[in-house]
């Protein structure tokens, strides 16, 4: 039997704090998925939503975004995609009752914890300006509210459409062609703050903003290379594959500042032998200091080219551009700065060097570790320079493996989710659709912040996401969204970004992955593109949470129909009445998904081309893959600071917390803690145990601080330290992004350490 949520937020002034844990999943992570299923759902729900997760017939997972193979477990979902189902298919409900029980300003002294344990939203809900509550109210007048503020804006460029990586990509493509049919390409997304990074350097290196590799390609690697990334909490699932890897002979290095059980040992619980042993993944463990990792490919690249032999010559020739000044660049990395810049020692980069000379087939996986660093783009060219070197992209089990973090961020891209979108785009769509889109470039993440900071945006459309917990600065980014005339949030379970609003606002409550959709075309089926750009079907199967729900393509064609009127060219009513017209003209726009109805019909879908990968065809502006050769750069802390990463728990997605412990890491009730190497905190007066308030330093005058964490001595690298996010951005700038991408830097904060004010 499901159980009821909590009634008051649980006390965190007081973690319990133990040694890390040196292994990940097994039978302590399946126990713990099983109660935290059954205290959501109950124990047949629990059967009937967990056994559908990630099948051929069944419904995506609405968490990470790594892929399926061809051959699926019954149980084909982790400890963290469990957790993410069973919120979503909770049998806990937010009716208008509660919103009459609790004002906006209660709202918004609770943690997100408590938020997002209280249930599914059952009907739309609007806050009128001056009221303290949020009232029911019919889809009809939410629509003409958002009608109403955007005919009232003096330019569609004052509208907001952000979107977040859950949303399917039929309504990513409908809310794309409503924004531009309406005149903006505001359309920011959460790839602005995580992997646009990525997408920006392999966009310029290899001529396409996604990875090159397969799940196949994992298993078939020589050397596998984990920088940047902790897949045993975000991306569980991809410990199985380098489990598999690793039984065919490949070998793994992981490159980061902190340890993390998932890449030491993993207790694989689809097996008996491994939920009770497991098998260590590691290879070699490169603990290396906060944004050392562009210096550290700059040196490895120096020494392969030193090396005879060991330059794909043919390759470079053939396929590659800049390669002699890329050389010299390289040439001139020092052993001492790159030590200096890594904290590493010359004996663990020499083991490295030996292990990829040895290899024929190497791929590079990274995430955040990577992408949120003022140098993040030409740190990831620096790995790109790497992979070039030794041919190792178009070929079998070697390549780039961004690894994406939400179920379908890289879709709703694909889907023109993307405030500069390609001419080629716009072409298409005007071609497809008889309007005339427009040209100019529209706001990303951070640049949609500053413009309702300064009154330049006045509408805000969230399609899913937290967005205020999700961005930096949160002071700013809180009293921004205030600005906004109004703020409209599309949303199956309550978030802090509805406490914290415009002058009116509105939940827009709508269907999960699990729910079963129909319209009245009939039955429905979205779909969505995994990591590897593997397009496939997902069909919920449960009854929805409220028969007040609609769905999110039905959501941006009745907004659209309201918005634009009886002049709009586009079949609105057709598209949400059945979906499959919605891909028939996905179809005619997007590369690659020609006969995308037929594509999907077949089970496991179908993968998205890939020039580099397919045809070792660049696309680029050269003609061919271009190595690149920027200076090298890394993070310079003064005395008495540290740099600070933020991190997300084990009980988290995202901004969704699951819960308040991090089992890997040894923290238990509570998320107000920073982890510290020990010989920094002796040194810096930190004991164990003691209090203390984070304080950032950045080029302004403003105090950033971050109150009250309990200091924990951890393993970290040397001069580092980490925190979770929400808690900790408040100390990020709004202006401090990475060059190019304009990616939030929120890897790497400098920190000083304050008696704390409060616990």
């Amino acid at each position: 039997m499901a159980s009821k949520p909590p009634a008051g937020d649980p006390a965190q002034d007081a973690p319990q704090v133990t040694a890390p844990q040196q292994a990940a999943a097994g039978l302590h992570a399946l126990g713990h998925t099983l109660r935290i299923a059954q205290q959501q759902m109950g124990l047949r729900r629990t059967a009937q939503t967990l056994l559908q997760v990630n099948q051929k017939n069944g419904f995506d997972c609405p968490g990470c975004a790594w892929p399926e193979g061809d051959k699926r477990h019954v149980a084909e979902f982790c400890e963290n995609g469990a957790k993410a189902v069973a919120e979503e298919a909770t049998l806990r409900r937010v009716t208008p009752d509660f919103f009459a029980a609790h004002t906006v300003a209660d709202l918004a002294t609770r943690s997100g914890y408590w938020l997002g344990q209280q249930g599914r939203i059952t009907q739309p809900m609007y806050l009128a300006q001056d009221a303290e509550r949020y009232e029911a109210v019919t889809w009809e007048r939410a629509f003409a509210v958002i009608a109403e503020e955007l005919g009232a804006l003096s330019s569609p460029d004052e509208a907001l459409f952000y979107t977040s990586g859950r949303t399917s990509n039929e309504a990513a493509f409908l809310l794309q062609l409503f924004a531009r049919e309406f005149g903006t390409n505001n359309l920011p997304d959460c790839s602005n703050m995580c992997h646009e990074s990525s997408g920006s350097a392999l966009v310029e290196t290899i001529g396409i903003g996604k990875g090159s590799v397969s799940l196949e390609d994992l298993h078939q690697a020589d050397l596998i290379i984990v920088a940047g990334q902790n897949p045993g909490t975000n991306h569980p699932r991809m410990l199985s594959a380098l489990e598999k890897a690793k039984a065919s002979g490949a070998r793994i290095i992981s490159v980061n500042p902190l340890p993390e059980a998932g890449l030491e040992r993993f207790k694989n619980p689809q097996t008996p032998l491994g939920m009770i042993k497991g098998v260590a993944l590691n290879d070699l463990f490169l603990q290396i200091r906060i944004g050392g990792d562009q210096a550290l490919f700059r040196l490895l690249n120096k020494l392969i080219i030193d090396t005879p032999g060991a330059v794909d010559e043919e390759f470079v020739r053939e396929y590659t551009h800049g390669y002699e000044e890329f050389t010299a660049a390289a040439r001139a990395a020092d052993w001492d700065e790159t030590l200096a810049a890594t904290g590493l020692d010359r004996a663990g980069i020499e083991k490295a060097l030996a292990m990829v000379l040895g290899s024929e087939r190497t791929i590079v996986c990274w995430a955040m570790g990577l992408t949120q660093h003022k140098h993040a783009v030409p740190t990831i060219r620096e790995v790109v320079n790497f992979l070039l070197l030794r041919g190792s992209i178009g070929r079998t089990g070697a390549g780039v493996c961004p690894v994406r973090g939400h179920s379908n961020v890289q879709g709703d891209r694909t889907m023109g989710i993307f405030e500069r979108p390609a001419p080629a785009f716009l072409d298409a769509l005007e071609k497809e659709f008889g309007f005339a889109p427009p040209r100019h470039h529209g706001l990303d993440v951070v640049r949609s912040i500053e413009a309702l900071r300064d009154g330049r945006a006045k509408v805000f459309f969230a399609m899913g996401g937290n967005f205020v917990s999700a961005s930096p600065d949160t002071a700013v980014t809180e009293a921004a969204m205030r600005r906004a005339r109004l703020t409209v949030h599309v949303s199956t379970k309550l978030n802090r970004s509805h406490a914290v609003t415009g002058r009116r606002a509105l939940i827009l409550p709508t269907l999960g992955r699990t729910d079963k959709d129909v319209q009245a075309g009939g039955r429905q089926v979205v779909t969505v593109e995994d990591s590897m750009g593997m397009v496939h079907a997902s069909r919920g199967n449960l009854t929805p949470a409220s028969p007040h729900l609609l769905s999110e393509p039905a959501i941006v064609a009745r907004m659209a129909r309201a918005v634009l009127g009886p002049a709009s060219p586009t079949p609105w009513e057709d598209f949400e009445k059945d979906y499959g017209t919605i891909r028939d003209r996905i179809a005619r726009v997007v590369p690659g998904f020609e006969d995308f109805n037929a594509k999907i019909a077949r089970p496991g879908g179908f993968t998205l081309p890939h020039a580099p990968r397919d045809e070792r065809r660049f696309p680029t502006a050269t003609g061919k893959a271009n190595f690149t050769a920027a200076p090298v750069e890394f993070p310079e802390v003064p005395a008495g600071r540290l740099l600070l990463q933020t991190m997300r728990s084990h009980d988290q997605y995202n901004t969704t917390i699951y819960g308040l412990d991090d089992r890997y890491r040894g923290i238990k009730g509570g998320r107000r803690v920073v982890l510290v190497n020990p010989d920094d905190a002796r040194e810096l007066g930190l004991t164990d145990g003691s209090y203390t308030d984070l304080v950032s330093e950045w080029n302004d005058a403003v105090e950033r601080r971050a109150p009250g964490f309990r200091v924990v001595h951890y393993p970290t690298a040397r001069g580092c330290a980490a925190a979770y996010y929400p808690e900790t951005n408040v100390l990020v700038p709004l202006e401090s992004t990475a060059d190019t991408s304009n990616t939030p830097a929120s890897k790497s904060v400098v920190v000083r350490f304050e008696q704390a004010t409060s616990t």
